[in-house]
């Protein structure tokens, strides 16, 4: 894993913080991106001002913002080799109160932030004949819950799903892996931002009766970076919550 240079979008907090933290342990090269740039700053300091990290802020629903991390990691390290597209939004609403404006607004960050920033690497993952990009979706896709009604950002994590499939099919030959991990509930800022005070409180929705941490997330993210024979995956890290549930 040593010299790999991974760019993560969503890196300031919770999992996309904690997956960065991960991968610069195990030696790797980084580009840290998000759209606020005070916690992206804050972030990047906190692991220490690392040589071998850079960061960039920027809105990654917007086509510049791919095309600015791929060029800052040649231009820093020379290749990339894996893409974490972490970045996106999440909150419930029911359907019949769902706008035009919170549809675009999910579909902007999450799916056109996947796509956008994927075609931004691809290329470089094409000449140099390898390359892994993980995309993050939710367990949600596969497993709704009555009680939390979240068609928009559902439409668009679902797409991801799809999109990670088709994307693996199309650059197999490349020896480029595209593959989706699925979480659960992790702990981190977005519970709170979705007004759930206590995260530990929907443990029942998993049959380990606990909550995932971030770093379960990230060490998801490093086996797939380093697993040569897995593409057009979805790793559900979500303690047994697609199963069934305990009662």
């Amino acid at each position: 894993m040593k010299n790999l240079t991974v760019i993560i979008t969503g890196a300031s907090t919770g999992i996309g913080k904690e997956t960065a933290k991960y991968f610069l342990d195990k030696g790797c090269n980084l580009v840290m991106n998000s759209s606020n740039e005070a916690n992206l700053k804050a972030a990047f300091e906190a692991l220490g001002s690392p040589s071998n990290a850079i960061y960039f802020a920027g809105d990654v629903s917007k086509n510049e913002t791919g095309i600015q991390l791929a060029a800052l990691a040649l231009e820093k390290f020379g290749r990339i080799d894996v893409l974490i597209n972490n970045a996106g939004i999440f909150s419930p609403k029911p359907f019949l109160e769902v706008t035009e404006n919170d549809l675009d607004h999910f579909w902007k960050i999450n799916l056109l932030g996947t796509y956008f920033t994927s075609q931004a690497v691809v290329p470089q993952m094409i000449k140099q004949q390898e390359g892994s990009i993980i995309n993050i979706g939710t367990v949600l896709v596969d497993h709704a819950i009555g009680g939390f009604p979240a068609t928009a950002p559902l439409t668009s994590k679902g797409a991801i799903h799809a999109l990670t499939r088709q994307l693996a099919a199309e650059f197999g030959k490349d020896n480029i892996k595209v593959n989706t991990i699925a979480p659960g509930i992790i702990r981190s800022p977005l519970q709170g931002k979705m007004g759930v005070e206590d995260a530990d409180s929907l443990s029942g929705l998993h049959l380990l009766g606990r909550i995932g941490e971030a770093k379960e997330v990230a060490e998801a993210a490093y086996y797939l970076t380093t697993a040569d024979f897995v593409t057009g995956e979805t790793i559900n890290i979500a303690g047994g919550h697609t199963v069934g549930h305990s009662i």
